[in-house]
């Protein structure tokens, strides 16, 4: 039988690549992302019992009535994937826009707290279901000018990991690195550069089996694919 998996971030990039492999596997994908274009493709291209819904992850009274809505529909997630994120345009941090950073906060950290924050009740009343935070290399070590974006992931590597000492028996907390992936989001960093590394969909071959492993006996590791 299938996991259901809410998974954020769905419509480009990593997500997208995920939403493909999990569905080809028979597991039920419940993703959101902020373009109206994007979650209609994947509709069409990801039928029921799959379901794509336009949400914010900024918005955290739009991110409860999604969690109202899926978990009502389809039960507590048996695996939540926060991947939605921002990346700063390369800059010194004395040069980043005030807004750009603020932007950046808003979705990689106050985006998974909003998640967490809707979902996470109903899988402890389970008590089962893995959390998963993407993280980084960036949030691990440090390069110049990413500093918000190593900020954020360094962030959610604390969030998690704490996270992981509050969560019940039988549940885990994950931050993930994923790797470096040729993704819109890198080559914002490195241009044409990012076609050194692998692309989302190999990356994912590797990483769906990856994360569908992952079990309580995880729980607070910091973990990376690859």
């Amino acid at each position: 039988m299938g996991k259901v998996i809410v998974l954020t971030g769905a419509t480009r990039g990593l997500g997208r690549a995920l939403v493909a492999e999990f569905s080809v596997g028979g597991h039920m994908v419940v993703g959101c992302g902020r373009g109206d274009g994007h979650v209609r493709a994947l509709r069409a291209e990801f039928p029921a019992p799959n379901d794509f819904a336009r949400v914010d992850v900024t918005d955290g009274a739009a991110v409860g009535a999604w969690a109202d809505e899926v978990i009502a529909t389809h039960g507590a997630p048996d695996l939540l994937i926060n991947n939605a994120a921002l990346m700063n345009a390369l800059a010194p941090l004395w040069e980043v826009p005030a807004e750009e950073f603020s932007a950046i906060v808003d979705v990689n950290i106050k985006g998974v707290f909003n998640v967490v924050r809707a979902f996470v009740p109903a899988m402890v009343a389970r008590r089962q279901g893995v959390i998963v935070n993407l993280s980084s290399g960036w949030g691990r070590s440090v390069a110049p000018e990413v500093a918000p974006y190593c900020a954020t992931k360094y962030a959610i590597e604390g969030l998690t990991q704490a996270l992981a000492q509050e969560l019940p028996s039988g549940m885990a907390a994950v931050p993930l690195n994923p790797g470096i992936i040729d993704t819109d989001m890198l080559r914002q960093a490195w241009a044409d550069g990012a076609s050194r590394y692998q692309n989302p969909t190999d990356w994912a071959k590797k990483a769906a089996p990856f994360l569908l492993a992952l079990s309580a006996k995880d729980n607070g590791r910091p973990l990376s694919v690859g």
